[in-house]
């Protein structure tokens, strides 16, 4: 099976941002496609890192055989944004010539993909696959990664109903979410928590006490509080554990839900507990659904890069994986349905 664009004959694949579950599944199924279709292909360790340094392996049928159900990433990770310094950015495309890449498949989040459609405006050949556990990137329906994190907070919050019902107390679990709570809604839907606090609406303090206070009146005497680390308090300042910023300009989130478990037990008298499950939601084995959805994407991109259909992203629309344009506008935040978030108030 020949190569649509007979100018592409080695292909690097990279897995840029947070590690996540169905990675693996994604590096399996294009190493497989491209090697179907008559390509080399090397693996770039350490995302964007991996360009700057020089730093590859061979992908081969034996290289990823049996990763499937494995967590993270073979190739390695990292937060490195080559843009940030010029003599970076200029040693990618050193490293792409010298490696002899003719193209690109970058697989990570916004700020990954960010980096992508930069390299595409200087002539890269590049193809996207969206991957963060938060399901906030626009123009695909579901990002693999997040159906893991959902049920394992899911089940996080389960096992918190019994001890928070035996000890007659309020639990506060934090989970991630950084712009979007789309874990923390799903997860408390699923899970049946009494009250979810999201990005997108800022948290009213005597709102979620008055909430608990009558839950008390009627006889139930806990109740289970989501928060993702991304929500807000009125006064619109993120709460996070310092002040420094990684490569992209972001603050390491995380302390939201001890904050609000000491104002809950000081307006409610109430004893409260806190769990924050931190990076516990993006380890370990895929589930099912995102081996599959990680399969598919790593298949549709290898079939881009066959087609020489470059500059695209790979995306899920209801049940079908297709190809939409990776530029700005496919890296844009995607927040949680309003309508999804009002369904979870009904349960308060």
């Amino acid at each position: 099976m020949s190569s649509g664009d007979s100018t592409v004959r080695k292909v690097g694949i990279l897995t840029g941002g947070g590690d996540c579950p169905g990675l693996n599944p994604v590096i399996r199924a294009a190493t497989r496609r491209c090697i179907l279709g008559g390509l080399e292909v090397l693996g770039i360790k350490n995302g964007w890192a991996g360009l700057i340094h020089a730093d590859a392996v061979p992908l081969t049928l034996e290289a990823v055989s049996g990763i499937l159900p494995r967590g993270g990433t073979i190739l390695g990770t990292s937060r490195t944004n080559p843009f940030k310094r010029p003599e970076d950015a200029q040693r990618v495309q050193t490293t792409i010539r010298e490696l002899g890449l003719d193209a690109l498949i970058a697989i990570g989040g916004e700020d990954t993909l960010g980096v992508a459609v930069k390299l595409i405006k200087q002539g890269t050949k590049v193809i996207g696959v969206p991957k963060t556990i938060d399901n906030d990137l626009s123009n695909t329906d579901y990002t693999f990664g997040f159906d893991t994190a959902v049920n394992i907070a899911m089940e996080a919050i389960d096992r918190l109903h019994t001890t928070a019902e035996s000890h007659h107390r309020i639990m506060v679990v934090e989970v991630m979410g950084r712009h979007a709570g789309w874990i923390a809604t799903c997860a408390g839907l699923a899970g049946g928590a009494d009250v979810i606090l999201i990005p997108e609406e800022a948290i009213d303090l005597r709102a979620v006490c008055d909430t608990i206070k009558k839950r008390h009146l009627r006889g139930k005497g806990f109740s289970i509080v989501v928060v993702a680390e991304g929500a807000q308090f009125k006064d619109g300042a993120n709460v996070s554990k310092e002040q420094k910023l990684d490569a992209f300009g972001h603050a390491r989130l995380g302390g939201v839900g001890e904050m609000l478990g000491a104002q809950i037990e000081e307006h409610t008298g109430f004893e409260t507990r806190v769990t924050v499950l931190g990076h516990i939601q993006r380890g370990g084995s895929p589930t099912a659904f995102d081996r599959i959805l990680g399969t598919r994407f790593g298949v549709k991109a290898a079939e881009l890069v066959v087609a020489g259909q470059f500059g695209h992203m790979v995306s899920l629309q209801g049940n079908k994986i297709v190809a939409v344009p990776l530029d700005e506008r496919a890296v844009t935040m995607k927040t949680v349905d309003p309508e999804l978030y009002e369904l979870s108030k009904i349960f308060s």
